[in-house]
């Protein structure tokens, strides 16, 4: 988030100064760890009609923020696969049931395709005849992570952003408005921002990254698993990333032999070919949670707007906060916050439009 809002304030002419308390290259952050799935369909089995329009909105609006950029950054939009094994298929029937009845509270999303063997077998070859059934999600996608998070600081670059690596700050450091001070602060820190936002809680992730060249799955697949959807995010140069797990935990420590063996299972499961794949990283990390699991924007104080919770879908929803955020700091309000049920909490006096903006990341 603090790297797309200061990309976008200096391409509208702001001042903009970006502390970080990590890197350039962002080791050990959620936004690094993660698959980057754009799956509003998909997650909709797991979260409210809010963060689904935010979504569906990010869709069309990640190929306009990537298309400026001077670095290269890999997006998708073929869609997901949703396959299970015969055990499971209560489950897939229970999940299918669910998408269904979420397509009618978010109509704008495009409707699922059931699949037998032979649809299976033409959306996805390389599945051929290990799957009898599967659910094909139109139109959602996935992007690179890592390579948006480079390509963002070359574009910070570029643009003339200031950026401070290894400088961990709190809004408490800035007066905004103040002379020699920005006018805003936009506090993007996760689970950094803790301390003034004490709601804040880590929900513990464990993914593995795998090259696997005798597997060439087109498009990000998942798995219905007894315990959770396993997903599998194809990458460049059969690149896979694989996760799932959800544990409530800031626990940071490396991952369990449970998950692991759960993971890696399920993966070849789904294709023998993973079975002769390179372990190239086994990371874990916490997703900023709030209690209600959605993500939230306030202004603790004048010339301070904290944006955070993004929790498990952080690069699906980012351009949707990210132009509410843009209304709020440009006019004040926000329509756009309405249609995605966003909770906004702007109690404290607007300072001046910004000419200079401080983001903390």
């Amino acid at each position: 988030m603090g790297r797309l809002l200061a990309v976008e304030l200096a391409r509208q002419g702001h001042q903009v100064d970006i502390h970080d308390a990590g890197s350039p290259a962002a080791e050990g952050s959620a936004a690094t760890v993660a698959a980057a799935m754009l799956a509003p369909l998909a997650e909709s089995a797991i979260t409210e009609p809010g963060v689904v329009r935010m979504g569906h909105h990010a869709l069309t609006r990640w190929p306009q923020l990537l298309a400026p950029l001077a670095e290269p950054v890999f997006f998708q939009q073929a869609g997901t696969l949703i396959v299970w094994h015969r055990q499971d298929a209560a489950e897939a029937q229970r999940l299918t049931r669910q998408l269904e009845a979420n397509q009618h509270t978010v109509p704008e999303l495009p409707r699922l395709q059931k699949l037998d063997s032979d649809g299976l077998a033409q959306a996805e070859p390389t599945l051929a005849h290990r799957f009898a059934q599967g659910l094909y999600l139109p139109g959602e996608g996935q992007l690179d992570n890592r390579q948006l998070l480079a390509a963002l600081v070359v574009e910070m670059q570029r643009l003339g952003v200031r950026t401070h690596w290894h400088s961990p700050q709190s809004p408490d450091t800035f007066t905004p408005g103040a002379p020699g001070q920005p006018n805003w602060v936009l506090d993007c820190r996760g689970l950094g921002a803790k301390g003034q936002w004490s709601a804040l809680r880590g929900v513990r992730g464990e993914v593995v990254r795998i090259h696997a060249p005798d597997v060439a799955l087109q498009r990000p697949t998942r798995l219905v698993h007894p315990r959770y959807p396993i997903y599998i995010a194809p990458k460049q140069d059969h690149l896979f990333v694989i996760g799932a797990t959800e544990i409530e935990s800031d626990d940071l420590s490396p991952a369990s032999v449970r998950s692991t063996l759960e993971l890696l299972s399920a993966a070849y499961a789904v294709h023998p070919g993973f079975a002769e794949g390179r372990i190239l990283e086994l990371a874990t990390q916490c997703r900023p949670t709030l209690p209600d699991n959605l993500p939230a924007i306030r202004q603790a104080r004048p010339g301070v707007l904290e944006i955070n919770g993004l929790y498990r879908h952080g690069f699906m929803i980012a351009p949707a906060l990210l132009d509410v955020a843009l209304e709020v700091l440009n006019t004040g309000q926000s329509a756009l916050s309405q249609r995605f049920d966003l909770a906004l909490d702007l109690d404290a006096p607007r300072p001046s439009p910004a000419s200079a903006s401080a983001a903390l990341a």
